[in-house]
């Protein structure tokens, strides 16, 4: 999500500090403290009742965790505890400051396919995927969720870069022309993520025999109501875990969040557990993994580059020419993003990559300690051929220099729902 790269790198580092989950006190106060003035999901209240430590994260106010008296209502006690029960449970989480676009028009599809790297035309109905928001350069502006609907395209871009997002879309609207219709929305529904190995059984539960979830697939979308509140529900979510993310406009929002929480396998989950997640699953966090200057071919991302895109007398899309030469010619990609096993202390985003001469071929741009496996990982740019899997190098962390290997990712398995 860039002006803003420094603005990423904010975001970035706001996530890297909560992953430690080794908050002191004065740290927490002083977090929360700075809350004031912030905007507020249509949930906050909620989750102030149930404990949430609130922290500033992209300008709203946001829950990092949960704490450990409020068991009651479903808190959960720590990041590590919240991580691992998504793992195994189901955790909710609130991503209600992303925001939404509904867009309709006949030349909608053909504007979103200018300005991202999707192939809409090839998606089946009620079935989205992962895209990359791209420069005229070839760099990553977002990176986007983008579903076809019955009669609009649902996208969700996130909340860090959601304004330089929309101006960047009305600049490419002037230029486009034809008949395209944003229609944001962003403070006035809520958004809520509810993942983990449980999340299907729980969600069954509270829509009945509406949709027979078992026949809906990752990356499919539809409609059911939840406490009688109509909600457009997309299969998806960035854990590695099965999951869904559920929209309900605003009337409605708080009584779909209460029914959700009141189920007995679901427990409140904040931004510390939610990073975890993603970084054991081996998944791009804008500001860190994507930014303007790194391509999404770069970034481990050709798959999201469709293959209508690729061909000749294909459309072009911003940033054509150079993502589809390093699609064709890989010599022009020198460097790519890979997993690390580091020893020692955790790295964490910035530590310098160096081989066994000393010299410096990569950067980290994630990093912690994996709940799950307790073993450190990381992701990083790493200069071709030493991204390959099970090469020594070394980091650089604390100023000192430390061993590590090249991985493959996820670090922890996804478990993707595909029905058999």
């Amino acid at each position: 999500m860039s002006t803003l790269l420094t603005r990423g790198t904010a975001v970035a580092s706001q996530l890297n500090v909560v992953a430690r989950a080794a908050v002191t006190v004065a740290a927490v106060q002083r977090r929360m403290a700075s809350t004031e003035g912030l905007k507020k999901t249509l949930v906050h209240d909620e989750h102030v009742a149930a404990g949430g430590v609130m922290v500033d994260f992209t300008g709203y106010a946001l829950p990092v965790q949960y704490k450990g008296e409020h068991q009651s209502i479903q808190g959960a006690a720590s990041i590590i505890d919240s991580t691992k029960w998504t793992r195994s449970e189901a955790s909710l989480f609130d991503v209600s400051h992303m925001c939404s676009i509904r867009w309709s028009g006949k030349d909608a599809q053909a504007f979103l396919e200018h300005v991202t790297v999707a192939d809409i035309g090839s998606l089946e109905m009620n079935t989205g995927t992962l895209s990359v928001i791209t420069t005229e350069e070839g760099g990553c502006v977002d990176d986007t969720m983008i579903t076809k609907c019955e009669d609009h395209i649902y996208q969700v871009i996130n909340a860090g870069c959601a304004d330089k997002d929309l101006a960047h879309f009305d600049h490419q609207l002037g230029v486009f022309g034809g008949d395209v219709k944003m229609d944001v929305h962003w403070d006035d529904r809520g958004l809520y993520a509810l993942q983990g190995p449980k999340a299907m059984s729980v969600l069954q539960g509270l829509i009945g025999d509406q949709v027979d979830l078992a026949v809906v697939y990752f990356g499919q979308c539809f409609s059911a109501s939840i406490a009688g509140v109509p909600c457009f529900i997309n299969r998806c979510g960035y854990t590695g875990e099965d999951g869904f993310e559920i929209f309900a406009d605003g009337d409605g929002a708080v009584a779909v969040w209460r029914a959700l929480v009141g189920e007995q396998d679901v427990r409140l989950a904040g931004l510390g557990a939610r990073d975890s997640l993603r970084l054991e699953a081996g998944l791009c966090l804008y500001g860190n993994e994507l930014t303007a200057d790194i391509t999404p071919i770069e970034a481990g991302l050709s798959w999201t580059v469709g293959k209508s895109r690729r061909g000749d007398g294909a459309a072009p899309f911003l940033g054509s020419d150079v993502i589809l030469a390093q699609l064709k010619d890989r010599s022009l990609v020198k460097r790519l993003r890979c997993g690390l096993l580091p020893t020692g202390a955790p790295a964490r985003g910035g530590a310098t990559i160096t081989n066994n001469d000393g010299e410096v071929v990569g950067e980290v741009t994630s990093g912690g300690v994996s709940p799950m496996t307790g073993a450190k990982i990381a992701i990083g740019y790493v200069n071709k051929p030493f991204n390959k899997r099970g090469t020594d190098l070394n980091i650089n962390v604390r100023g000192k220099t430390k061993p590590a290997v090249t991985t493959s990712m996820p670090f922890v398995p996804t478990s993707y729902y595909r029905p058999s």
